[in-house]
């Protein structure tokens, strides 16, 4: 049994998660806890350590912390937190800066405030490893590249946790273990009777993601988190001439241009009442038209990505929500699914009403597809995985 702590950063705020946890996938949460206006890592570590110690948890106990890191530089999987680990989050931080320089930050200071643990990283590419290589690769010029300009896929804990926990609620043990023990054996799971999967999360931040036997085929998300569905502020899918045609007719720089694209884009610049989707919703419902709008653009988006992984998946067995989106609003989800009666879905609209922040199937038994809600638990995943990592 290793304690281990899971470090949740964000570019002003520190979540953190103690579990008792061991190789075997069990784990216990002892402690969950987080602070915001965070402008000094190094401190707010302190601070959280002697929160610890004031809960009966001796920092010296702690085995391990483990971070959710988001994309190194010709990096990713589980790994030890060196400083190759760091420069590989440092060369990338240009294409994810409310990310990287924050986890860069972090796991140095950890460095100096808890020497005695050991540091390990799960990149959230890492789910997406084994994705199809077609997926992997844009039409860009080699050079391009060579400098690593290809698909990556992000949400990989939220959609490995959804992988899991879809299965059970289906009944297919098999591709539950299969999901579980993906890290482990480095490969996608053959199994007897497939299990085609698309989880749908929705939050702040959005993907959707195709999974065959529990491993990605690919993902909505492409180089960076910027890509895919419309999301808070960024702005999803966008015609690359679009930027360089942008920046000549508003005559502004490449700076400017991403400082827009990613404080001024997504639901917020679609609807242009807020990034919130309970504030769209509430505009919406006021008779704004930009903000029944923003809704609209998210539904076709999602439908769009379903519809592209069902044909690479040959069908389509499960869909799965995960995010705050798609746990706290069953008509986004009802919307989203209504195409897909033609392919034999039945929505149990009660179950689906009910399904509010919770594990539940929301399709009645004997849908052709079901649908399934899962509150994604991200930090079991990560400790699952660190203590996997420290056995071996």
């Amino acid at each position: 049994m290793k304690r281990i702590l899971i470090a949740n950063v964000g570019s002003t705020s520190y979540k953190y998660t103690l579990f008792d946890a061991s190789a075997d996938g069990s784990a216990k949460e002892l402690v969950r806890n987080g602070m915001d206006r965070v402008t000094d890592y190094e401190e707010a570590i302190k601070l959280s350590l002697e929160d610890l110690k004031s809960r009966g948890f001796d920092a010296s106990q702690i085995d391990a912390v483990a971070f959710k890191t988001v994309l190194g530089k010709n990096l990713s999987g589980l790994r030890e937190a060196d400083e190759k680990v760091v420069e590989a989050l440092e060369a990338m931080s240009y294409v994810a800066p409310a990310h990287n320089p924050p986890y860069a930050a972090a796991i140095r200071a950890f460095g100096n405030v808890l020497p005695s643990a050991r540091k390990v990283v799960l990149f959230e590419t890492s789910f997406h490893q084994w994705a199809d290589e077609a997926w992997k690769h844009y039409a860009v010029p080699a050079k391009w590249e060579e400098i690593g300009v290809r698909r990556y896929g992000f949400h990989g804990a939220s959609h490995k946790f959804a992988a899991e926990r879809v299965a059970e609620l289906c009944g297919r043990a098999d591709a539950a273990e299969a999901a579980r023990t993906l890290y482990l054996r480095n490969a996608r799971a053959d199994l007897e009777k497939p299990f085609r999967l698309i989880n749908c999360h929705l939050g702040g931040s959005s993907s959707v993601c195709g999974i065959l036997n529990g491993a990605s085929i690919g993902s909505s998300m492409g180089f960076t988190p910027q890509s895919g569905l419309p999301q808070n502020n960024r702005i999803g899918d966008l015609d690359s001439m679009a930027v360089a045609y942008a920046m000549s007719a508003l005559e502004i720089d490449e700076k400017e241009a991403m400082r827009q694209l990613s404080k001024e884009g997504g639901l917020l610049g679609l609807s242009g009442v807020s990034n919130d989707m309970r504030d769209i919703v509430k505009a919406a419902g006021q008779g704004n038209e930009r903000a029944r709008m923003a809704i609209d653009v998210l539904i076709y988006s999602a439908r769009s990505y379903i519809g592209q992984f069902m044909v690479h998946l040959g069908g389509v067995d499960a869909i799965g929500f995960s995010g705050g989106i798609a746990e706290n609003n069953p008509w986004l989800r009802a919307a989203i699914l209504k195409p897909l009666e033609a392919f034999g879905l039945r929505l149990d609209a009660r179950a689906n009403e009910s399904a509010v922040k919770k594990d539940a199937i929301i399709t009645e038994s004997g849908s052709k597809i079901v649908a399934a809600t899962v509150v994604a638990n991200e930090e079991l995943v990560i400790v699952r995985e660190a203590a996997k990592f420290l056995e071996k």
